[in-house]
């Protein structure tokens, strides 16, 4: 290597890692993005067994607070959260279906989760699935959705997952497809939620919307 590849060399590591101007800032945020997509990524994926090892909540589905005072398709005002008031207001469709209270506590993410949240994903299987996991699946829009698993069926030698998203009227559900899941539209399961860290994602989204860009995960 000739002293002239040495100096370019030098000067841009410099400019990389050292320099405080705006273009060395943009290219750092350019590299991070590259190594996070297309190493750490993929690698987490191989590590987690899933093609979603990391997942940002984009939605209210799975929150126990009110959004626009409805929880569960119902009007509530003055709500304030907690597992005993989510419960008074939505545990009687869970005790409709046979999930009674001390069930549901025992359940992962027992107070859900909320918009902005990442919830790390892990391999998803028959055998590691049981009502109240958190299942990201594939559904009839091209994002994929992240809800819980409220009833597992055995029809003709296959099984399928029934989702609800905690904060969901049931009469929403069935407009995601997910009344009758089977394994080739499960991504993974939650088993780590981290709050807040998706608000990057959807900033981001939020930000490139009005110039017609439309980014899907």
């Amino acid at each position: 290597m000739n002293d002239k590849t040495t100096k370019t060399i030098k000067k841009a590591w410099k400019y990389f890692w050292h320099d405080d101007s705006f273009g060395s800032w943009i290219l750092n945020i350019i590299v991070a993005f590259l190594l996070i997509r297309f190493i750490v990524y993929p690698v987490l994926g191989i590590i987690f067994g899933t093609n979603f090892p990391i997942v940002a909540v984009v939605s209210e589905s799975m929150e126990h607070s009110t959004f626009n005072e409805v929880i569960c398709g119902k009007n509530i005002a003055d709500y304030k959260e907690s597992f005993d008031n989510y419960w008074n207001i939505c545990g009687n469709w869970y005790e409709q279906r046979g999930i009674n209270k001390e069930q549901f506590k025992r359940f992962s993410f027992q107070n859900g989760f909320n918009k902005g949240d990442v919830i790390i994903l892990w391999r998803a299987h028959e055998k590691n699935l049981e009502i109240g996991d958190v299942l990201v699946f594939q559904a009839t829009r091209p994002q994929p959705i992240i809800h819980r698993i409220v009833a597992i069926k055995q029809e003709d030698g296959k099984t399928y997952y029934q989702t609800k998203g905690d904060h969901n009227s049931d009469s929403i559900d069935s407009v995601l497809g997910e009344k009758r899941i089977d394994a080739s539209r499960i991504e993974g399961k939650g088993i780590v939620r981290i709050p807040y860290l998706g608000w990057m994602k959807i900033l981001f989204v939020e930000a490139v919307r009005p110039f017609g860009i439309n980014i899907q995960r």
